[in-house]
């Protein structure tokens, strides 16, 4: 293994099974710093709509995503050229774009540079994903790979977009979670796939304590 992930955790797996609050966790028993990349990809496609080009367009995209200025923090923060954007990328318009825009290769490249730029002036971090153990950090100390099951994926949005005052039906989630997923998985760019050498692990009923305590332990193990 080089330098480069020495002390990285990455987290990987499809929307929905439950990466950001394991991530969160993680790094907190950690003592460590987390990377939301899901979170960056987002705030791009806002930056892309706010520009007026076209999603489809890689170059437009990446132009937009090489001036962009995306800050985010450890409390869920995510600032965009100055402008809170915390609530816009969660929003279902952009959940439905972040696909097409995350599918560019020129996009995905400069997001990757400054996800590993993060990472070295944090030495490290939980970073999660959905390329991070395949593409971003493929040195990393521990790979993992979330999985769960479609329903399961979309209750969990369903009690979230309830949450956020937004009404949305159940079978709407699991048909959008199943195109974002194709979508993922197919892309030429970086697609959604578990690293070899990974850890996969099904949080479909499982209790978040004992994931974050599995996956700690596993990271601890390999110092």
């Amino acid at each position: 293994m080089n330098d480069s992930g020495r002390n990285i955790l990455a987290l990987d797996g499809p929307a929905g099974a439950g990466k950001s609050t394991v991530a969160r966790r993680c790094a907190q028993a950690l003592g460590v710093t987390m990377l939301d990349t899901g979170a960056m990809y987002r705030a791009v496609t806002i930056a892309c709509l706010r520009a007026g080009v076209d999603l489809a367009d890689a170059a437009a995209c990446a132009g937009v995503g090489r001036s962009a200025r995306i800050v985010l923090d450890q409390d869920g923060l995510v600032i965009l050229d100055n402008s809170d954007v915390t609530a816009e990328i969660r929003t279902p318009e952009i959940t439905g774009l972040v696909s097409t825009v995350s599918a560019h290769a020129t996009v995905r490249e400069i997001m990757v540079g400054h996800q590993r730029a993060w990472a070295e002036h944090h030495d490290g971090g939980v970073v999660e994903g959905r390329d991070i153990g395949t593409v971003v950090f493929p040195d990393a100390r521990l790979k993992v790979f979330l999985v769960a099951t479609s329903h399961e994926r979309a209750r969990r949005r369903l009690a979230d977009e309830n949450a956020a005052g937004r009404s949305v039906d159940l079978d709407d989630l699991i048909a959008d979670i199943d195109r974002r997923d194709q979508i993922d998985s197919q892309r030429a760019a970086s697609p959604l796939k578990p690293a070899d050498d990974s850890v996969a692990i099904d949080t479909t009923g499982r209790n978040i304590n004992d994931i974050v305590a599995q996956i700690v332990a596993a990271y601890q193990g390999r110092a």
